[in-house]
């Protein structure tokens, strides 16, 4: 497991167009092995782009993104992307899926079924194993998307707003799992969100993101033990820090777009 350093990176949509649009301009931080780094942002602001990266799906317009001391250049089962909505497969069993990628490797059905029931048990979804993906929760079913990730022997978890779509009280309860599940297996989680609480909830450390184009406004670390209590001084604390640097960005968002829009209109 190594760090992964995101290295003066910038990217732009459309290049050499008349759409070209600069979303992320020359961000540079870097993810220790075994952190758990959550980004937020105004919305726009470039923070799944960033993700896609880190991935290998997308690449960098300039700049470099490091795995291990060596460039990302494609996607690598030693990081693992987990989407907003599950991506599973509906016409495979639990089983299955959690096991898809080994099946890939071509490893045998017998070992990548040891495997996947072994991931399965570590997310609490073993008993569950021969279910398809429409029988599950919406819960469930990132957790199981997580145990695929995990039966890869996937190193770093890019979460991009994976529990958005659950309900409060869902939400908190996977909050919780994944906090456990990181602590337990030391892996490296770099996740993206929207929510402020559950930014102060999960991060050893919180990038902020300006608005777009996404560019790093401050890298804050929240030095609380956990669990943390919600309702704590110190959680108000950084609650109300990062409430203040979106509001911020939001309206200067708010602000270029409306300047942007008039100065359409007196071109057309």
């Amino acid at each position: 497991m190594g760090q992964l350093v995101c290295d003066h990176v910038s990217k732009v949509w459309n290049p050499e167009t008349a759409d070209a649009n600069l979303a992320i301009d020359e961000v540079s931080f870097t993810v220790n092995p075994g952190e758990f780094l959550v980004i937020i942002g105004p919305s726009g602001c470039g923070k799944s782009t960033l993700l896609g990266m880190m991935a290998g799906l997308e690449m960098p317009t300039s700049g470099a993104m490091i795995y291990n001391g060596e460039p990302i250049t494609e996607p690598s089962t030693d990081r693992s992307m987990i989407f907003q909505q599950a991506s599973l497969f509906p016409w495979l069993s639990v089983l299955d899926n959690v096991a898809f990628g080994l099946d890939l490797q071509g490893i045998s059905k017998k070992e990548r079924t040891e495997h996947a029931k072994h991931y399965l048990q570590q997310v609490g979804l073993l008993k569950s194993a021969n279910r398809y993906p429409h029988q599950l929760s919406g819960g469930m079913q990132q957790r199981a998307c997580i145990a695929r990730a995990l039966c890869l022997g996937t190193d770093v978890l890019l979460m991009d707003e994976p529990f958005a779509a659950l309900d409060v009280q869902t939400r908190h309860q996977m909050q919780k799992f994944l906090l456990e599940l990181w602590e337990g297996t030391n892996k490296t989680v770099v996740f993206v969100t929207h929510h402020i609480d559950e930014a102060v909830y999960l991060a050893d450390r919180v990038l902020i993101l300006t608005a777009n184009p996404g560019r790093v406004l401050e890298m804050i670390p929240i030095e609380m033990e956990r669990p943390r209590d919600m309702m704590s001084k110190g959680f108000e604390y950084h609650r109300n820090l990062f409430v203040d640097h979106l509001r911020s960005e939001v309206v200067r968002a708010f602000e270029e777009q409306e300047l942007a829009e008039m100065l359409d209109t007196r071109i057309k």
